[in-house]
């Protein structure tokens, strides 16, 4: 059997090699190595696949995010609300530019920001929610959009995790999510569902005016060459970045079905296994899993994960501390406590390897040792 990996790119690129080969060789003999061709017609394809009308690609997701905000004009002291259960990023930006993060819970099925506690955390200073799409499916957008419109907030989507997903609109509309608010933000880190091979992001509008500030604040706050308008920063996609996030650009929907193949057989495997709750799907979204993230209930979660290693089953903690209780983000407004799901969920979500070259050997190998572990342990 193959080495398990979290993430294998070397099998994906294997059948992939020729396609990002030659793109790569291109980008490199024509020399157009910043802007060239490659950015502006990965640009314009995205553009099509997630059916909006700006996509502004960027350096990274972390920038996306900061761009994002600094577009929308937010000031130092402005209260952005986001979820406490999230990587970082989310609330790092929000810190770097000198605004307020206000942490909030999530919902415990699907560990997405939770649209009640949003409500209860709105104060005069509140202007922006940053809805995270965790692990591959869509934040409850429509009920986010309309707490945003009653009381007039930006909504920056941190898709980052979930590019391809749909969210369904109670009238049956579907849109891509990072589409839905004012602005979206995803990362090409090389472990995304759409990844390139090496750092990449972008940003996403229907709105021309964001659209127009967003590649001004993007390229140095740049209206035209050598004259700067504003404060901006340095964040750009590189074209051969942009050349092989259009070729898996073309696969992303065949990666996000091999993704649900898996997470089915995992799904089967632990059905009758008291000791895990498998994830919820959002009924208002499809789910591309990113993560596989399972509720152990009961068990040891690091006892586990060192018998999984034991067996070349790799396993990861997505989050082990919540935001709240980071050093960085410690805060007198919020205690040990304050976030009983999320702490909660810090505590016992345990991820198993989630990719597009998973075997049914490999899939067997990982689920008979979780279930192996399990009934040795706690089952009589």
């Amino acid at each position: 059997m193959k080495k398990i990996q979290m993430v294998d790119l070397g099998s994906q690129y294997e059948k992939i090699q020729d396609e990002i080969d030659t793109a790569v060789l291109n980008v490199i003999r024509s020399c157009a190595y910043i802007n060239g061709p490659e950015v502006k017609s990965f640009q314009s394809e995205l553009e099509s696949y997630l059916d909006v009308k700006h996509v502004i690609p960027c350096a990274n997701g972390t920038d996306a995010l900061q761009i994002a905000m600094m577009a929308l004009g937010l000031k130092p002291g402005d209260e952005v609300i986001t979820a406490d259960f999230t990587y970082v990023a989310t609330a790092e930006v929000i810190a770097l530019l000198q605004l307020t993060p206000v942490l909030v819970d999530v919902d415990p099925d699907t560990f997405n920001i939770d649209v009640e506690a949003i409500k209860a955390a709105i104060t005069p200073k509140t202007k922006a929610i940053v809805p995270v799409h965790l692990f591959g499916q869509a934040a409850p957008m429509e009920e986010i959009m309309a707490v945003a419109k009653a009381h007039n907030l930006y909504v920056i989507e941190d898709a980052a995790q979930a590019i391809g997903a749909e969210y369904t609109f109670s009238d049956g509309r579907k849109q891509r999510v990072g589409t839905i608010g004012d602005i979206g933000a995803t990362s090409f880190f090389p472990s995304k569902n759409l990844g390139c091979y090496g750092d990449g992001g972008a940003i996403f509008t229907n709105n021309d005016t964001y659209a127009a500030n967003l590649r001004v604040i993007a390229n140095h706050g740049q209206t035209r060459q050598y004259y700067h308008d504003e404060v901006g920063v340095n964040s750009r996609l590189d074209s051969i970045q942009a050349a092989i996030l259009r070729i898996k650009l073309r696969h992303l929907d065949e990666y996000s079905h091999q993704r649900n193949i898996a997470a089915d057989f995992y799904d089967k495997a632990f059905k009758d296994i008291p000791q895990i709750k498998t994830p919820v799907r959002f009924k208002q979204s499809n789910h591309v899993f990113h993560q596989y993230t399972m509720i152990l209930n009961g068990v040891d979660r690091e006892t586990l994960r060192t018998y999984l290693m034991d067996r070349d089953v790799p396993a990861m903690i997505y989050y082990p501390v919540p935001l709240h209780l980071q050093k960085a983000y410690r805060d007198e407004r919020y205690n040990e406590g304050d976030f009983p799901v999320t702490e909660n969920l810090c505590e016992n979500v345990i991820s198993l390897p989630m990719q597009t070259e998973l075997s049914t050997e490999q899939l067997t190998h990982i689920t008979e040792s979780v279930k192996s572990f399990i009934k040795n342990n706690y089952q009589s």
